[in-house]
C-alpha cells in the first residue's frame, strides 16, 4: 500500500511539473502555428551568429555554409534538451525566402533539427530564454554576437557574468553588443538593469538599519535588566566563588 501511494505521488508530481511545459525533454512537438509566427530579423548582421534578446525571448540568426541542417539544443538538468523554436525563416544565398511550416522542423530526441532548403544561406528563429540571462551551446563555427535588451548592462560581478570572458563590447542605440571571434563550447550572459543595483543597495541599507536598531534595543534591554537586579540587591558577584580552588566548606 505504501509503495502504491508513493508511486501515485510521484506520477502526480511529474504531471504537475510537466503540464503546460513548452521547453525541456517534456515539451510538445512544434506546431505549424508556432513555425508560421511572424518575426522581423536582422538579416544584414555581420556576425556568423547573432542573438538579439528582447525580454524573455531571443531572436537567433545563423549564417550556414555547406550544411544541410541546423541542430538546436540547450543544456538542461538531465543533459541536452531540444529548443521549442518558432517563427522559423530561411533566406537562401540568392535572396529567396522559405518560411514557417514550409520548412521541415522537428524534435529528434535531445535536439530540434531544422532541415535547410539550401546548404548555404541564413536561418533564423525565435525562442524563449530566462529573464536577464541567455545561454546556448555554440551551434556554428565563426563569430558570435549577443545584443542585450535596451538599458541592460554587464560589468558588475554581483549582477552579471559573461562566458567566454573578455568579449568585445560596444554600445549601439542604448544596447550592449557582446562579440566573440570564434567561441567554443557555450556562450552565456547574465545581465542587469542599472536600477537593480540601486534596489539591491536600498534593500541592504534597510536591512542594516533594522539590524542596528535591533542591536540597540537588545543592549538597552540588557542594561535595563542589570539596573533592576541592582535595585533588587541581586547584583552579587559570584565569579570568584565559582572558580575558587580552596577546600570545600568545613574542610579548611
Amino acid at each position: 500500500m505504501n509503495r502504491r501511494l508513493l508511486l501515485g505521488t510521484v506520477v502526480v508530481g511529474l504531471l504537475a511539473v510537466t503540464a503546460g511545459c513548452s521547453f525541456g525533454p517534456f515539451a510538445d512537438d512544434i506546431t505549424d502555428e508556432e513555425l508560421n509566427e511572424s518575426a522581423e530579423y536582422d538579416w544584414e548582421t555581420n556576425a556568423t551568429a547573432t542573438i538579439t534578446i528582447e525580454g524573455a525571448e531571443y531572436q537567433a540568426v545563423y549564417d550556414v555554409s555547406n550544411q544541410s541542417e541546423l541542430t538546436v539544443y540547450q543544456q538542461g538538468f538531465a543533459g541536452n534538451e531540444p529548443v521549442n523554436v518558432r517563427a522559423v525563416q530561411f533566406r537562401d544565398a540568392n535572396g529567396t525566402f522559405v518560411n514557417g511550416s514550409a520548412l521541415d522542423v522537428e524534435k529528434q530526441g535531445s535536439e530540434t533539427v531544422i532541415d535547410l532548403p539550401s546548404e548555404n544561406g541564413t536561418v533564423a528563429y525565435t525562442a524563449d530564454t530566462r529573464p536577464k540571462q541567455f545561454g546556448s551551446p555554440v551551434l556554428v563555427e565563426g563569430s558570435h554576437e549577443v545584443v542585450l535588451p535596451p538599458n541592460h548592462q554587464t560589468g558588475n560581478f554581483l549582477f552579471s557574468h559573461v562566458s567566454p570572458g573578455n568579449p568585445e563590447k560596444e554600445v549601439v542605440d542604448n544596447r550592449v553588443h557582446l562579440r566573440w571571434d570564434d567561441p567554443e563550447g557555450n556562450v552565456f550572459v547574465r545581465y542587469y538593469l542599472d536600477r537593480d543595483i540601486y534596489i539591491f543597495g536600498g534593500i541592504v541599507a534597510v536591512l542594516g538599519v533594522v539590524l542596528v536598531a535591533g542591536l540597540i534595543y537588545y543592549l538597552r534591554q540588557i542594561r535595563e535588566l542589570e539596573r533592576r537586579r541592582e535595585e533588587m540587591g541581586l547584583d552579587v558577584d559570584t565569579e570568584d566563588d565559582e572558580f575558587d580552588d580552596g577546600p570545600p566548606p568545613g574542610m579548611g
